[in-house]
């Protein structure tokens, strides 16, 4: 596996690795629950169901923060073969909570700063 490629957006982040593993383990990896619960526990999630799936290819479920305010997201894993046999897989964690958009942004975050009461 390689260290893999991380781009920030607006409301969310992007990160990009090639794995030695074909398509088909990675695919079981994000899909059969005892495995995702690995690395994704059952709750973070908002629903245990994946929200859209492209068999072998893509599938996105939906995040519910265990704080409050509570906000919810999306996480999309997306799998295609690489040159070498193995898998790039990329995953896109994106915050879709309609209450994000009133919210202050992070102060390196370029956005106008905003003041929250306390």
């Amino acid at each position: 596996m390689n260290e893999g490629k991380t781009k920030e957006q607006d409301s969310g982040v992007e990160l990009e690795f090639d794995l030695g593993d074909p398509p088909q383990k990675v695919w079981r990896a994000v899909t059969i629950p005892e495995l995702r619960e690995r690395w994704l526990p059952k709750e973070a999630l908002a629903d245990p169901d994946a929200i859209t799936v492209t068999p072998g290819q893509k599938v996105r479920y939906k995040l519910r923060d265990d704080n409050p305010p509570f906000l919810e997201s999306t996480v999309t894993f997306t799998i295609t073969p690489n040159a070498t046999g193995g898998t790039c897989l990329r995953i896109v964690h994106e915050l879709t909570d309609a209450r994000f958009d009133g919210m202050a942004r992070a102060a390196n975050s370029n956005s106008p700063p905003l003041m929250l009461a306390a």
